[in-house]
């Protein structure tokens, strides 16, 4: 290698000092900190005139702080005279937030967890079903053939949500932070990305430089295939439908059986007020529940005693979470495999779920375990039987909470260094996409 230098931010140094290591280089000299008022001051110790300059810096902890840090640093290395400006980024800034909201629909079947209580998340739409299934005694599809027939009127009660929950028509804005932050990376300076299993792939799309999306695929596969026992009898499960294909790319390769948890969210309302808004758009001489409990979900936005006057819900109504899982696990071992772990309630709601479905023990393969707030006192009183997470974020304090029996982490730093490797010799990385390293 040649003309090369690695610097570290401050969100994980111990990954930088690994990288460095591996490549048979010492750290570049940086000296980062902050003033009283707060601001960012960078000062490098080392030259980077015509350098191929690597900075590793996670998204995790701080985030706002860090990624001013790295800014400053790309920007400093820019009017330095850098040859070229590599960001190596584990866990990239915002990029969480970047979430299909056609994951968040329910689909039909399977076992069923209810009760979790979800605040934060807003219920969809719900649409009756066109056709019944009499042979399953569940209150989502044991209607009678009347109650199904008056589904024509409830068509205005089921329309677009923006024009429940608002009149005029207008839909509430949600910020897409990726062009900013893509934006602002490349106007700092960057010419290259390196970061690893993006929470959406198509985040890569806000960049019009190159992003290299390293996976942890082989690594996972390695861990499974020498420390799980029985592997093959094991099976591979997601704990939410949006990492569906990276843990059914596990279940092919490893040929194992596959699971699925599928988690829908709807607003808890009582059975009395779901009869009354069926009855008002129906005849009550010919419509009928025939003694079955069948709570439709909450229209927010609705001007009713359940629904406050701006459109929020009220504060006797609750959000539910319902968790369905397809699959067998029953007297199975079980490995969930996930890319991000923050609060830990998916994880830990997939582990609980599992167990209440006969899952004799719980691997829980986390690449990213940022394990903010009270996440770890969720994962000690969790059904998770062991959790094995990567050293993309600094696990330092993580791991003198929990028994090393409990927690295990895998290095990604030998990944890293050689995409660094590779890219300054001006080489293919498309081999760590299968075979790691």
């Amino acid at each position: 290698m040649r003309d090369i230098i690695v610097f570290s931010g401050s969100s994980n140094p111990e990954l930088t000092d690994r990288i460095c290591r591996n490549l048979g280089l010492p750290p570049g000299k940086v000296e980062l900190k902050k003033f009283a008022n707060g601001e960012t001051s960078v000062h490098f110790g080392d030259s980077v005139r015509e350098k191929d300059v690597f900075i590793v810096q996670s998204g995790a902890g701080h985030v706002n702080d860090l990624f001013m840090q790295l800014l400053i640093m790309i920007s400093a290395c820019k009017m330095a005279s850098a040859k070229r400006i590599t960001v190596v980024c584990p866990l990239f800034f915002y990029s969480r937030q970047v979430e299909s909201q056609a994951s968040k629909r329910g689909v039909p079947g399977g076992a069923q967890h209810r009760g979790s209580k979800v605040p934060d998340s807003v219920p969809q739409s719900p649409k009756l079903p066109s056709r019944v299934n009499v042979r399953d005694p569940s209150p989502r599809n044991v209607l009678s053939h009347r109650a199904i027939s008056t589904s024509s009127s409830l068509k205005t009660l089921h329309t677009n949500e923006a024009s429940i929950a608002n009149p005029t028509g207008y839909r509430s804005w949600i910020a897409q932070s990726g062009t900013l932050i893509a934006n602002l990376l490349t106007s700092a300076g960057a010419n290259h990305i390196i970061t690893m299993d993006l929470h959406d792939a198509q985040f890569q799309g806000f960049f019009d430089i190159p992003v290299d999306n390293l996976l942890s695929k082989p690594l996972f596969q390695h861990y499974i295939t020498n420390y799980v026992p029985n592997y093959k009898d094991c099976v591979i499960v997601s704990p939410d439908s949006g990492g569906a294909k990276r843990a059914a790319a596990i279940a092919d390769t490893l040929c194992m059986p596959f699971a699925l948890i599928h988690k829908e969210r709807r607003q808890k309302v009582d059975t009395a007020q779901a009869q009354s808004e069926l009855m008002v758009h129906s005849n009550p001489s010919t419509s009928s529940l025939n003694s079955v409990s069948f709570a439709t979900p909450g229209f927010p936005g609705r001007h009713s005693p359940s629904s406050a006057p701006n459109g929020q819900p009220a504060a006797d109504q609750q959000y539910v979470a319902t968790t369905m899982l397809v699959g067998d696990v029953h007297d199975k071992v079980c490995v969930v495999v996930d890319d991000l772990a923050d609060t830990s309630n998916t994880i830990t709601r997939a582990a609980s779920l599992l167990k209440d479905q006969g899952a004799k023990y719980v691997y829980a393969l986390i690449t990213h375990g940022i394990f903010s707030g009270d996440a770890m006192r969720k994962l000690k009183e969790s059904q998770i039987d062991k959790i094995i997470t990567t050293n993309s974020v600094d696990q330092a304090a993580h791991v003198a909470e929990l028994d090393a029996k409990e927690m295990v982490i895998l290095d990604v730093s030998r990944i890293l260094s050689e995409a660094i490797r590779r890219i300054n010799n001006g080489e293919s990385v498309s081999m760590l996409y299968d075979h790691g390293w």
